[in-house]
């Protein structure tokens, strides 16, 4: 697994002279699993790789949220295969929001 990016939209924000709530995006995956899908199926080089968007919403409440890989599948006509590439991903996320 490899982390390739954390962007902190508020941090942002704050340079702009603005305000929000906490937002950060990060920005990872594994181009062993990642380049294959990239292959079959360039365009997926969008959402690829793969992100996690951590945000505070109006409540002060904290979520994570993705994109589902079978989302991406039907996006870029990816097959079964592809998916579960991803799996791993998805664990991590999950493994991180317990």
């Amino acid at each position: 697994m490899t982390i390739f990016a954390r962007i902190d939209h508020g941090a942002g924000a704050a340079q702009a002279g603005l305000s929000m709530r906490a937002s950060q995006v990060l920005v990872f995956g594994n181009p062993r699993g990642g380049t294959p899908l990239m292959v079959a199926a360039p365009l997926s080089a969008l959402d690829l790789p793969f992100k996690a968007l951590g945000w505070e919403d109006g409540d002060r409440r904290v979520w994570l949220s993705y994109n589902d890989p079978h989302h991406l599948a039907m996006r870029f006509g990816l097959t079964d295969d592809h998916v579960q590439a991803l799996a791993p991903l998805v664990v991590h996320i999950e493994q991180a929001a317990a």
